[in-house]
C-alpha cells in the first residue's frame, strides 16, 4: 500500500471522482424512472388505440433521449476512473469490483442500447406489441444496469463473499451470490431505484404543470399527470419503507455512519429520532461532555432505537462510543482495532519477507495463519484500521452527514404528501385552476434533484475514511500520481460536464417549448 500519502492529490482525487459521480447523477435517476412512466404510457395505447397516448408517449421518449445520451457520456468517464486515480482500489479488490462493472456494460447496457434503437426507430416499421416490449426492455434494461453499478457500490460498504489472498495481496471474490444478494445491496438497490422513479415522477407532473400553466396540451398534460402521480405515490410510500430497512442494515454494518446521520455523540438506551435539528458545538470536540450536540431539535422519543434495532429500549452507540468503546455494551474501541490492523499488516509483511527469502516452513507457517477462521475473524476483519494515523480519522464530516441526510427525509415526506394533493385536485377537477399549485409541481423538480443527490452524500460522506469499510481507507486507495495531473483534469472536467449539463438543459427547454407533434405518428 501507500507509505507515504500526499494528502493533497488524495483530496484532489476525491474531489475529481465526486464531481463525475454527482454530474453523472444528474442524469441518471431521470433515466431510471421515466422509462417506466413511457412503457406505462404506451401500454395505455396500445390497450386503447387511443392515438393522444401515441402522442404523449413518443414526448416524454424524446426528452428520455437527450437524457440517456449525455448521461452515458458522464458514466464512460466515471469508470475510468477507479483505473486512473484510485489504481491502489483497483488492485486490491479487482477481481471483486470488476466482476459487477463487467456484467453490466455485457449484459444490461447491451440490453438497453439494443432496443432502445427499436423504441426510437420503430415506430410504424415493427408491430405495436413487438414495440411495447421494446420499451419495457429499455426499462428493464436501465434498472438492471444500475443493479450491478448498486451491488458494486453496496459491496465496498460492507465487503461480503470474498477471501483475501495473501499471496497476490488481492482479495478474491469466493461467492458471488453472497455479494448479489447481500442485505446492504438489496436495499440500496430497491432505495436507490425507488427513489429515481420519484424524481421521474417529480419531472413528468413539474413539465406537465407548465403546460398547463401556459394553457397548452392540457389534455396531454393532465394524462401525463396521472399516470406519473400515481407512479411517483406507490414509489414515495417504497421509499420510506427501503429507508428504515436501510436504517437497519447501517445499525448493523455501519454505526459511525448512522451516529453520523443522527449527530449522536453519546449513546444510549432509547435514543429519539431527530426530525428537526440544528448541531451545536459538540461537532468540534465530541469528547467534551458537557457541550450540548444540538443547539436545537425536535425528536420522536425512543424511534432511533426502533428503527436500528426493532425495540424503543435499545442502545443505540454514539460516536465516543465507536471511538473510545464501551466494554459494557461489547463495543470494542477504535484504538483496539487499530493495533489489530497493524498486526494483520505485520504478518502480510512478514510473509512477503518469506516469500522472497524462500524460508518454505515460515511461508507456509504464515499462510496457515492467514487462511485460519480465527485470524480473519479477529485481525484481518480490522486490516484497514493499520492504516489510521489516529481515531480522528475515524470521524466522517457529521454536519454535512446529518444536514444531508434530513434533508433527504424531510424531502421524500414532502413528496408523498405532493403526489397525494396533486391526485386529489386533478380528480376533483380543480387542477387547472390552482395556479399556485402548479407552480409549486414545476419548482418541485429541482427538489426531487436535491433529494437524490443528497442521498447519495449521505451514503459517500457519511462511511468515510473508508473506500472499502473496514478494508481499505480512502486514502491508501489513491493512485501514485502528481496531484497536478489531477488538478488539470479536474478543471477540464467542471467545464466539459457543466458544458453538457447546459447542454441537457438548453435542449430539453426547446424540445418542452416546442411540445408534443399534433398526431401520433
Amino acid at each position: 500500500m501507500l507509505e507515504s500519502i500526499d494528502h493533497s492529490l488524495v483530496d484532489w482525487s476525491r474531489g475529481q471522482f465526486a464531481l463525475t459521480a454527482l454530474y453523472h447523477w444528474i442524469f441518471v435517476p431521470l433515466t431510471l424512472g421515466i422509462t417506466f412512466i413511457i412503457a406505462i404510457m404506451e401500454t395505455i395505447y396500445v390497450k386503447t388505440g387511443d392515438e393522444q397516448w401515441k402522442k404523449i408517449t413518443k414526448f416524454w421518449m424524446t426528452l428520455f433521449g437527450i437524457n440517456f445520451a449525455i448521461g452515458v457520456a458522464t458514466g464512460i468517464i466515471l469508470e475510468f476512473e477507479f483505473g486512473t486515480n484510485w489504481s491502489n482500489y483497483s488492485w486490491f479488490v479487482g477481481d471483486i469490483f470488476g466482476a459487477p462493472l463487467a456484467i453490466e456494460g455485457i449484459l444490461a447496457f447491451f440490453l438497453e442500447s439494443t432496443f432502445i434503437a427499436i423504441m426510437f426507430f420503430g415506430w410504424n416499421k415493427v408491430s405495436k406489441k413487438f414495440h411495447l416490449a421494446s420499451s419495457w426492455l429499455v426499462a428493464f434494461g436501465a434498472s438492471l444496469s444500475a443493479l450491478w453499478i448498486l451491488v458494486a457500490n453496496a459491496w465496498m460498504q460492507y465487503p461480503v463473499g470474498m477471501q483475501f489472498n495473501p499471496e497476490t495481496a488481492r482479495n478474491e471474490m469466493v461467492n458471488f451470490w453472497e455479494v448479489l444478494f447481500s442485505p446492504v445491496a438489496v436495499n440500496k438497490f430497491l432505495h436507490t431505484i425507488s427513489s429515481s422513479y420519484v424524481l421521474a415522477s417529480v419531472f413528468v407532473v413539474g413539465i406537465s404543470a407548465w403546460f398547463i400553466l401556459r394553457g397548452r396540451h392540457i389534455l396531454m398534460a393532465k394524462r401525463s399527470i396521472v399516470v406519473a402521480a400515481i407512479f411517483g405515490l406507490l414509489a414515495s410510500f417504497y421509499v420510506i419503507y427501503t429507508g428504515d430497512g436501510s436504517t437497519k442494515q447501517i445499525a448493523h454494518v455501519q454505526p459511525m455512519k448512522l451516529a453520523a446521520l443522527e449527530g449522536l455523540y453519546h449513546g444510549s438506551e432509547g435514543v429519539g429520532l431527530v426530525a428537526i435539528g440544528i448541531l451545536s458545538q459538540s461537532d468540534e470536540d465530541p469528547d467534551n461532555t458537557n457541550l450540548k450536540d444540538f443547539a436545537f431539535r425536535i425528536e420522536i422519543p425512543n424511534f432511533l432505537s426502533y428503527m436500528a434495532f426493532g425495540r424503543f429500549d435499545a442502545f443505540v452507540p454514539g460516536v465516543v462510543d465507536l471511538i473510545d468503546g464501551n466494554e459494557e455494551r461489547g463495543i470494542m474501541s477504535a484504538a483496539e482495532k487499530m493495533e489489530r490492523g497493524q498486526y494483520a499488516r505485520e504478518v502480510l509483511t512478514e510473509f512477503k519477507e518469506a516469500d522472497e527469502a524462500n524460508d518454505i516452513p515460515r511461508y507456509e507457517s504464515l499462510l496457515a495463519r492467514f487462511k485460519s477462521d480465527d485470524f480473519q475473524e479477529q485481525y484481518f476483519r480490522y486490516f484497514g484500521y493499520g492504516f489510521v494515523e489516529n481515531t480522528a480519522q475515524l470521524i466522517p464530516n457529521i454536519p454535512l452527514t446529518f444536514y444531508s441526510f434530513h434533508l433527504m427525509v424531510g424531502l421524500g415526506f414532502y413528496f408523498l404528501i405532493f403526489f397525494i394533493i396533486i391526485l386529489v385536485m386533478l380528480f376533483r377537477g380543480k387542477l387547472t385552476r390552482r395556479r399556485s399549485l402548479l407552480r409549486i409541481a414545476l419548482f418541485s423538480i429541482p427538489l426531487a434533484y436535491l433529494a437524490s443527490m443528497s442521498g447519495w452524500i449521505v451514503a459517500e460522506i457519511g462511511r468515510q475514511p473508508w473506500v472499502i469499510q473496514d478494508l481499505m481507507p480512502t486514502y491508501s486507495a489513491v493512485s501514485k500520481l502528481d496531484a497536478s495531473t489531477v488538478q488539470i483534469t479536474f478543471w477540464m472536467f467542471l467545464v466539459i460536464f457543466t458544458a453538457l449539463a447546459i447542454a441537457e438543459v438548453s435542449i430539453m427547454t426547446r424540445q418542452i417549448k416546442i411540445g408534443p407533434k399534433e398526431g401520433g405518428n
